[in-house]
């Protein structure tokens, strides 16, 4: 079996693997399609994202931010953190549970959390403990060029934010922390550093968000890399480009 016919088997969108569940995943993103334009890269996203909320109207609350070598268009944080993926970068989030929600199919990434380091700078400083975490595995230089998800802690968005503003470069970030507390002002932060420093990032705007959030969109990354490797997408194409070419097969057909 190839490396490609490999990734194929392993990788089914959405976590199925029975039949029937890829079927129920098949339907639900067709029907998600029905309402999410399937043009770029970043629709991709945002069509997980309308997925994982249950909210048609979420689409239109997901932000792209920062470039890469074509760029800083929209398709910009999705190539880049497809890239990542695929040069089997390490996939660090804020908590357990975003960990837990991200595929271990497809990839060969290592997936780590931030939580759990950094219980002394927590303690010394009184700051959060994921705060505390995101700054010790930034010492020891695990951000820079890792997939950086974080889907619970925004207290994690603004230290992460902090070690950018110092130098350390994600490939990629995916930032949805959830909640009332400066969680949207946290966002806001990681899209200044985002666009001041051209680091890409995928966030959204308003309170909502969440680990599930985080995780799935980061699987998009990973599916993303999944469809490169077994050469059913090419990467490398601005976002105007690929919609270009979607308009012009349609009306081919």
């Amino acid at each position: 079996m190839s490396d490609s016919q490999e990734f194929e088997q392993e990788y089914a969108d959405l976590g199925a693997t029975t039949q029937n569940a890829m079927d129920i995943a098949e339907t639900s993103m067709d029907i998600v399609r029905q309402f999410v334009p399937d043009e770029t890269l970043a629709d991709r996203v945002r069509q997980k994202s309308v997925h994982s909320m249950g909210d048609i109207e979420f689409q239109h609350l997901i932000e792209f931010t920062g470039g890469d070598d074509l760029g800083d268009d929209e398709d910009a944080p999705v190539r880049a953190g497809a890239r990542a993926v695929l040069e089997e970068a390490t996939i660090v989030t804020d908590i357990t549970m975003s960990k837990a929600g991200i595929t271990g199919r497809g990839h060969n990434c290592e997936k780590r959390k931030a939580i759990g380091n950094g219980a002394e700078l927590a303690k010394e400083t009184g700051m959060t403990r994921t705060a505390a975490s995101v700054l010790e595995l930034d010492k020891q230089g695990v951000y820079d060029g890792a997939i950086a998800t974080i889907g619970n802690a925004p207290t994690a968005a603004f230290a992460l934010a902090d070690c950018i503003e110092n130098g350390t470069r994600p490939a990629a970030i995916v930032a949805t922390p959830v909640g009332f507390v400066k969680a949207e002002e946290s966002r806001q932060r990681i899209r200044g550093v985002s666009e001041e420093y051209d680091v890409p990032a995928i966030t959204n705007v308003g309170r909502r968000g969440g680990s599930g959030l985080a995780a799935a969109l980061t699987n998009e990354l990973i599916h993303v890399a999944k469809d490169v490797r077994t050469d059913d997408l090419e990467l490398e194409v601005t976002a105007d480009a690929r919609a270009a070419r979607v308009e012009s097969e349609s009306k081919d057909e």
